[in-house]
């Protein structure tokens, strides 16, 4: 794998062991990948593939067995806990297929309380931008529990956009959404990536939901499977199927 200055994140030979001895699983084995700068990529594999695990070591929520993860040109195998929970604080945003936002608060607050545990304050003409783009304007004094699903997904999709970072990781985000609801929250990560050059990397196993990344990295038994560009609901459908047939 060549160095890449495009490369927002990437994966070199990344190895990740859970157990030990017989009881030993491989989930990822050497793997080698990127994902580019202001791009949307999807991962996608069979239950077990190990995409979740992927997403999760180059995020530094899980810490590689072997081989190299890099955010940027830092390399995160290379920190210890406090170094990485500032970066994952400072330049790494999530949006999870749980809300994860607090109930007790209202929306805004919940979008802007990462950054005022990190000190720091929103731009506020980026804010209004956000805001105003995700449709949240009269809901900002909202809680939780008066908001739809969509709508605190959209709250969690503005938490991650704020801080400006260098990658959003989405886990699942429409998982438990209606597919309205779905389509919305898909499209507003897909204009984030297209209006203002964001990165996001989500997995997921909808192939609908695939189709809005410019690319779609495949995953089977913890090794790159195939890698689509310009991917559409079929053929995500066809790669899929392919993969279950080499399984067989």
């Amino acid at each position: 794998m060549t160095e890449n200055s495009t490369a927002a994140a990437r994966a070199v030979a990344l190895t990740k062991l859970y157990g030990s001895g017989e009881a030993t699983v491989r989930a990822l084995d050497s793997v080698d990948v990127e994902f580019h700068r202001g791009a949307f990529t999807a991962i996608m594999g069979p239950s077990g593939s190990g995409k979740s695990t992927l997403m999760h070591c180059l995020a530094g929520l899980d810490v590689a067995s072997s081989g190299r993860v890099y955010l940027g040109e830092t390399d995160l195998t290379g920190l210890g806990d406090r170094a990485l929970t500032e970066m994952r604080r400072e330049r790494i945003g999530f949006v999870f297929q749980a809300f994860n936002l607090l109930p007790v608060i209202t929306a805004q607050e919940n979008m802007l309380l990462p950054m005022r545990l990190a000190g720091l304050r929103p731009d506020p003409g980026w804010m209004a931008q956000v805001v105003t783009q995700l449709g949240l304007d009269e809901r900002l004094g909202h809680r939780p529990h008066e908001l739809s699903g969509g709508q605190q997904q959209r709250v969690a999709v503005a938490r991650a956009l704020l801080p400006r970072p260098d990658v959003i990781f989405a886990d699942e985000p429409t998982g438990n959404l209606d597919s309205h609801a779905g389509a919305e929250v898909l499209a507003l990560l897909r204009a984030s990536v297209r209006e203002v050059g964001q990165t996001v990397v989500m997995v997921t196993h909808d192939p609908v939901a695939a189709s809005y990344a410019d690319r779609v990295v495949l995953l089977a038994d913890g090794r790159l499977a195939g890698d689509i560009d310009g991917p559409t609901p079929d053929s995500v459908i066809g790669a899929m199927r392919d993969l279950g047939a080499r399984a067989c």
